[in-house]
């Protein structure tokens, strides 16, 4: 099960209320007069910090309104006449089969209002920073159906706020990789998961080919894949994995389109086995590339394609139209490849208990070519889980000028294989900081570790200091980019540590040196999501939505990626409106089509929140691709 964090989105009240036939109580609909009747609500949500969160939580046919801020309740409920009410949305209002949807303020069931003296009597601790009271029962009938709950917020008995609540998937995030310095610098390649697990493994090397084909083809042109020959033949890799997204062009038949495009991407692996014995591991997709189609027609006079659905382009562009956007259509006829390689290993038979006792008679011999090659092994012994990382513990390196490289990376990479180890690999490194002050990597690898355990408070550090000790890192011939990124690092942190002491204007502060400063060094997929959700999770959703957005219209990128995007842009109905905003939608059914039907899904079954389908535009998404 994904994490979750509620978030919420306000729906601007209309001068005059449709409301459904059904008993409003004593609640009153303001007309004209609503600022004048309203201003007391009005101005308790103006001055809500954006860090304050609310909710409806049902316990089976109980509902709660649950804040993770008394005081601010406090402040919304003031009047005899303040209270809230509960508007109970249930999915079939957004059948497919209607033509429309009914424009009424109150979508569902209204239950009775709750005022401010239940209210705040009523108000219990449920957790930590968290306050919860009862406001009503789920009506008997409507138990079995799949249901929302809106909320109204009543000023003196005036409906003054209507809310509707969805639900963000939150992922498992950190710090942006710093890397450690080994033979050169390495990162984790860390996979987005959700909060309930995170994994990850240190990165060997990979590599990246597109390689386009010919209409109605499935073999490629050796001069396309001679960069893959070559690059391979001038290194000492093997491949361990191949990745290969296929992509067809659109027109033509849907099924014939992804049929072909699994030859292509067969054709390829066949090619690229020839390289070695050992078989290589394989994963290949392929789909339709809608994505670049939309992409490319922007601008030019066949833009209008835009706004029609995918079986009314197919029909618009058959025949001589076909023909005639050739030019363009070729380019999305393309197989993107990533190689995962790792490096030959002499040693790959011998055991772990044979490569330790030669990697230890190396060193007494000084032997510092095959002391490195074997700790490299060793290494990869670890990796592929062959053994345990306590064999880096008996690795018998001297703290000599020598062997500074080796102790360097043995203690680095133990630090990568387990975190848990980072106290004892600070040790390490100052001591061997003492024997080579000025040495590059050492000083790079004291500072990732530095950084990552004052995030955890696990040591102690003068803020300043340690904020020049980033800067003087340039001094030993570390790039800004590197420095720029412990940077960014070192401000997150001081924004969690403002968040904890509620300085919401310093965290503000943070906040805004991270996103003016992110661009000055390339991301992973893993770093674009860890900002993503420090963005968001510090109620700054639009510099989330800023930093994935070009992204999101890309072929390649990471699937959770591209979800956690749609998750923060669906309920936007400026951006949904945004043509461009339909290559983002056609990227997600692309990839996962259920997936992207399940966000679709009431808050209670894992989705964004079913409401959504209020808005035509989704609506007709949802329906072309998800009412099978």
């Amino acid at each position: 099960m994904k994490g979750k964090s509620l978030l919420l989105l306000s729906l601007l009240l209309l001068s005059y209320f449709n409301v459904f036939s059904q008993h409003t109580y004593d609640i009153v609909f303001p007309s004209t007069d609503r600022n004048q009747k309203c201003k007391t609500c009005f101005d308790a949500f103006r001055q809500k910090p954006k860090e304050v969160k609310f909710s409806v939580k049902r316990d089976g046919d109980k509902l709660f309104f649950e804040v993770n801020d008394k005081d601010w309740f406090n402040t919304l409920f003031v009047n005899s006449g303040d209270g809230i009410a509960v508007d109970i949305v249930v999915k079939d209002r957004y059948a497919c089969a209607e033509e429309t949807i009914a424009n009424t303020q109150l979508r569902g069931f209204l239950l009775k209002p709750v005022y401010a003296q239940a209210l705040k009597s009523g108000l219990r601790t449920s957790g930590e920073n968290r306050f919860s009271v009862f406001i009503g029962n789920i009506p008997e009938g409507l138990l079995n159906d799949e249901m929302e709950f809106n909320i109204l917020f009543l000023s003196n008995r005036n409906l003054c706020q209507y809310y509707v609540i969805y639900d963000l998937e939150s992922y498992a995030w950190d710090l942006l990789d710093m890397g450690m310095y080994l033979d050169d610098l390495t990162y984790d390649t860390k996979k987005i998961e959700s909060e309930t697990g995170e994994a990850y493994s240190i990165r060997n090397k990979t590599m990246k080919f597109i390689i386009p084909f010919q209409k109605n083809k499935s073999n490629y042109s050796q001069a396309d894949i001679k960069p893959i020959y070559d690059s391979l033949r001038l290194t000492d890799f093997n491949i361990k994995t191949i990745d290969i997204k296929a992509y067809s062009s659109i027109e033509g038949i849907p099924q014939r389109n992804i049929e072909l495009q699994e030859l292509r991407a067969n054709s390829i692996v066949a090619a690229l086995q020839t390289f070695q014995k050992s078989t290589i591991k394989t994963n290949v997709t392929a789909s339709e590339n809608w994505v670049e189609f939309f992409n490319d027609i922007k601008g030019t006079k066949y833009d209008y394609l835009s706004n029609l659905t995918k079986k009314e382009v197919r029909s618009k562009i058959e025949g001589a139209v076909s023909r005639e956007m050739e030019p363009i259509l070729k380019n999305h006829r393309k197989a993107v490849i990533e190689l995962e390689l790792e490096k030959k290993d002499k040693y790959s038979t011998a055991s772990a208990d044979q490569l330790l006792a030669k990697f230890n008679a190396a060193v007494t011999a000084n032997n510092l070519t095959e002391v490195e090659e074997l700790q490299n092994s060793i290494f990869e012994k670890i990796r592929s889980k062959e053994t345990s990382s306590d064999i880096l513990n008996k690795m018998e390196i001297p703290l000599q000028d020598k062997f500074v490289k080796i102790f360097n990376k043995n203690s680095a990479y133990k630090y990568m294989n387990d975190f848990r180890e980072a106290l004892i690999v600070y040790d390490e490194l100052q001591q061997l900081e003492k024997l080579v002050p000025k040495d590059a990597g050492v000083k790079y690898n004291i500072m990732a570790v530095k950084i990552k355990l004052w995030r955890y408070n696990a040591i102690e550090i003068d803020e300043v200091s340690l904020k020049n000790e980033i800067n003087a890192l340039k001094n030993y011939g570390i790039g800004s980019g590197l420095i720029a990124r412990m940077l960014v690092n070192y401000h997150i942190i001081k924004a969690e540590n403002y968040m904890r002491s509620r300085d919401y204007a310093n965290k503000d502060k943070a906040v805004q040196y991270i996103n003016g400063n992110y661009k000055k060094f390339p991301l992973s997929d893993y770093d674009y999501l860890s900002l993503a959700q420090f963005f968001s999770f510090y109620a700054n959703t639009d510099l989330a939505v800023e930093l994935l957005e070009r992204k999101a219209r890309s072929i390649d990128i990471d699937e959770d990626l591209l979800f956690y995007y749609l998750n923060l842009t669906l309920v936007d109905p400026d951006l949904t409106k945004d043509p461009d905003y339909r290559t983002v939608l056609l990227n997600a059914t692309n990839m996962n089509k259920q997936r992207f039907c399940e966000l679709f899904n009431a808050v209670e079954k894992g989705g964004v929140t079913f409401q959504l389908l209020e808005d035509e535009y989704l609506r007709k998404n949802y329906c072309e691709s998800c009412n099978n």
